[in-house]
């Protein structure tokens, strides 16, 4: 079954992925639940109400196939910055902006997360949705931040094995468990 586009302008679009399980999309049923609390929860810009995705610049750090930064355009996110150290991954995040007709909007570095280049945009959405259990959250938290991709009180949405231990580096403001995932909402701790 192909894998889809959940709402907004480009609902029911298709995405290209892999065949196989080298990049683990981020699967319908978990981007709807996640992008249904972003637009209802209250973690909008300012003073935290609203819709956290509208005219949002997402950084979406392990894109893979980009369903999450494009997930988030087709919401009204005015722009996303997809990064991956895959450009196999990084081949099928290009083939979606242009499918989609977003490569004004879209801009797909080969970055590794850990060792971000310089800051060209300041994210106020990030999307953090490394390989489990490998301990990467944290050090992609900081290493973004030292580079300065992340606009003061950036919001964080963090995927990781549900039986992984608490999303690191996040001052936490809720948590889902999705089958084998756990989503972590939260905003940069200190």
């Amino acid at each position: 079954m192909p894998l889809r586009l959940v709402a907004g302008r480009h609902r029911g679009r298709a995405l290209a992925a892999p065949p196989d399980r080298t990049t683990r999309p981020t699967g319908e049923r978990v981007r709807e639940a996640v992008f249904n609390i972003l637009a209802h929860a209250g973690y909008g810009p300012g003073d935290g109400d609203g819709d956290a995705v509208t005219d949002a610049v997402v950084l979406d750090a392990f894109a893979g196939t980009g369903a999450l930064a494009f997930e988030a355009l087709s919401r009204g996110a005015a722009e996303a910055w997809l990064f991956d150290s895959s450009a196999a991954a990084l081949g099928f995040a290009r083939k979606n902006a242009e499918t989609l007709g977003e490569t004004a909007r879209a801009h797909l570095l080969r970055a590794d997360a850990l060792k971000p280049p310089p800051a060209r945009a300041q994210a106020t959405l990030l999307f953090l949705d490394p390989p489990y259990r490998q301990g990467l959250i944290g050090p992609a938290i900081q290493a973004l931040v030292a580079a300065g991709w992340l606009a003061p009180g950036c919001l964080v949405v963090a995927e990781t094995a549900a039986d992984e231990p608490a999303v690191p580096g996040l001052t936490l403001l809720d948590e889902r468990r999705y089958g084998i995932a756990r989503i972590g909402f939260g905003r940069v701790a200190g």
